[in-house]
């Protein structure tokens, strides 16, 4: 099988190649366009390279992707490349929707065009055996939850942001090419990650690096907006479970069970830092910054026989310490936030 993992050098697309490398002798094709956020150091230590590619370039350039798709046969592409970071969408939304909305696009029409073995009438394509797009999404297309609830895969979108605005979209585009042109597709929706190689902007990895500097950590308005934690093993093998076992053209979500207020995350990570809660900054809260998230699993669980495996506090306190051990990692990443 041959895949192309598209946002490789990220958080999650880093995880995921390594945690697909040491389990199958899969052909791996790393497309990354290393933005500040995609690193080459977060695959120094893959466990088998003989089966491993990187290319640096843009979802957006269909000469590459085609090329790309020509040399190595490309079966599968599991899309993480975008750009992720809420703040980041408010100041400068016109990148999030020229790359999470008009680069799917392309990725999307190359490999139409390059799995099609015969065209005939709109819902009659036929494409070759084993192909698969799967669409890496978020939570948050959904929008906000009040106080019970969860999110399933049946939710209306509703999408308070400029990245979610541009995820949902992308969602929908996918979801098209499944409709129109048949394409082969599965669209993953998941709660917030955590765990190593995560980059400092985001919540976990920003208060670890701000504790450990005995900096202020920012908390946006109040803290206790809510979010569903899933660490990053079990976000790969949710994948796994969806590259060989999702029926095409299903939308899976993915939870982690670990439902917390913001402002209780951080306080847990001071006190597993040994730090002072004194450190706590409450700022301005972010615009339309949504309330709660939390997600119902329980079709993944039922259809594909994945549920996740990390508990919260054991999750955490391997994360702590990963981030402890490659402080030099951290505070290199951090520098650049901003």
């Amino acid at each position: 099988m041959n895949i192309l993992v598209t946002g490789g050098a990220g958080f999650i697309g880093s995880n995921f190649i390594r945690y697909m490398a040491s389990k199958y002798d899969y052909t791996l094709v790393n497309l990354d366009a290393l933005t500040y956020a995609g690193h080459l150091t977060n695959l120094t230590r893959l466990p088998d390279k003989k089966n491993y590619q990187f290319i640096k370039g843009d979802i957006g350039d269909r000469s590459l992707l085609n090329q790309i798709f020509r040399q190595f046969s490309i079966d599968i592409v599991i899309h993480f490349a975008a750009e992720t970071h809420v703040d980041r969408s408010i100041a400068h939304p016109e990148i999030f929707l020229q790359t999470n909305v008009l680069g799917t696009n392309i990725l999307l029409e190359v490999a139409k065009e390059n799995w099609q073995t015969e065209l005939s009438t709109k819902n009659n394509i036929q494409y070759k055996t084993g192909v698969k797009f799967i669409q890496i999404s978020t939570d948050e297309v959904y929008g906000t939850l009040e106080k019970e609830g969860f999110f399933t895969e049946e939710t209306n979108l509703a999408p308070n942001s400029p990245y979610s605005a541009s995820k949902a979209a992308a969602d929908m585009i996918v979801r098209a090419y499944y409709e129109t042109y048949g394409l082969p597709i599965n669209i993953t929706r998941c709660s917030n990650n955590y765990g190593p190689f995560q980059f400092p902007e985001k919540l976990i990895p920003l208060m670890i690096s701000q504790a450990l500097q005995d900096k202020k950590l920012p908390v946006y308005g109040d803290g206790k907006q809510i979010r569903d934690w899933l660490h990053v093993y079990d976000h790969c093998r949710a994948i796994d479970a969806v590259l060989h076992k999702g029926k095409a053209g299903e939308i899976y979500n993915i939870g982690g069970n670990s439902e917390m207020e913001n402002i209780e995350v951080v306080k847990l990570l001071l006190k597993l830092l040994g730090k002072k809660e004194s450190l706590i900054h409450f700022t301005e809260d972010r615009l339309g910054h949504d309330r709660r998230y939390a997600i119902d699993h329980s079709k993944i669980t039922k259809e594909l026989g994945w549920k996740p495996i990390y508990q919260f506090e054991k999750g955490i306190m391997e994360t702590i310490n990963w981030y402890v051990q490659h402080d030099g990692w951290l505070f290199n990443k951090a520098a650049l936030v901003y």
